[in-house]
């Protein structure tokens, strides 16, 4: 006879698990293939950015990143990738694209602008995303920025505005901006997806296939000094990987000749505050890379 287990075990285990979403790991309690988290540098004080406890969000069964769950192009990543011992893949600083990168094939389109993308994505029905959004949210942000932030996408909030980032985890990423010493109005915000996943799932491989060319049009024409993503789905999707993010976070890769770096999303924040800490020191690169007053910690 099988014993149910109490509902307060089952919701530590639930948010355990979410807990390790967010860090890439999901496979590991799956399939037993991926790594474990890198353990947080204690010995850092947490920045002093205020916000209020937030709520577990909500999440799908199906939301896990796996081999084949980031996108199509992902699928085939080189074996050597999954075969090679865990310290060889964490002292690598740079990520090697699979050799048939999805996008270093897309070509660059002459005289490309932010208002023709939009105008291309138009009212889009290309993916299942569209059946129940309100908005498309195309960006927010400096044209012409030296700073780009990629998120996932969109949450209920920026759903209902056509805005990135204005929900709880969007206020968090505003106190990180203005602690670097500059304004939204100063950075170029936008996601993977431009639709609300249901649920706040996170997008499946076909609408991620879909809507990220989109995505690498508006970096392309941005073009900005360095790319920050927020998070594994932003940044295994641009980086084309299925290494969990803790295996590269804070480390300085390349995307079609512009330099990025991936830290954790600011909702994962929201319910780790301690992992704050690992954020500011790659915030601080990224203020060391840009020409900024470098702080210790933010004002």
């Amino acid at each position: 006879m099988t014993q149910q287990l109490p509902e307060a075990l089952r919701a530590k285990i639930k948010q355990r698990l979410s807990f390790y979403e967010d860090l890439g790991l999901a496979p590991f309690y799956r399939a037993r293939s991926a790594g474990t988290q890198g353990k947080l540098d204690s010995t850092v004080a947490a920045p002093a950015i205020s916000y209020e406890e937030a709520p577990l969000p909500k999440r799908s069964s199906t939301s896990v990143v796996g081999v084949q769950q980031v996108a199509p192009h992902l699928g085939k990543i080189a074996a050597a990738q999954l075969g090679a011992s865990s310290a060889s893949r964490q002292s690598e600083a740079i990520l090697q694209p699979p050799a048939h990168s999805f996008f270093a094939s897309l070509k660059r389109i002459e005289n490309d602008s932010l208002l023709k993308i939009r105008e291309d994505i138009g009212d889009c029905k290309r993916c299942k995303l569209h059946k129940k959004r309100k908005h498309i949210v195309f960006a927010d942000g400096h044209p012409n920025a030296d700073l780009v932030f990629v998120g996932e996408g969109p949450g209920a909030d920026e759903d209902a505005t056509g805005i990135p980032f204005v929900g709880r985890a969007g206020k968090l990423l505003t106190q990180m901006i203005e602690a670097m010493g500059l304004q939204r109005k100063d950075v170029y915000i936008c996601n993977v997806v431009k639709c609300r996943p249901p649920e706040n799932r996170q997008p499946e491989p076909d609408e991620v296939t879909t809507c990220s060319p989109y995505l690498v049009r508006q970096l392309e024409v941005v073009n900005p000094k360095v790319i920050v993503c927020l998070g594994a789905t932003a940044a295994q999707t641009i980086l084309e990987t299925t290494q969990g993010i803790s295996r590269f976070r804070g480390q300085w890769q390349e995307f079609r000749g512009k330099k990025l770096l991936a830290t954790y999303h600011p909702a994962y924040l929201l319910r780790n505050p301690a992992a704050k800490a690992d954020v500011w020191k790659d915030l601080q690169k990224v203020m060391a890379e840009l020409g900024l007053e470098v702080k210790k910690k933010p004002a």
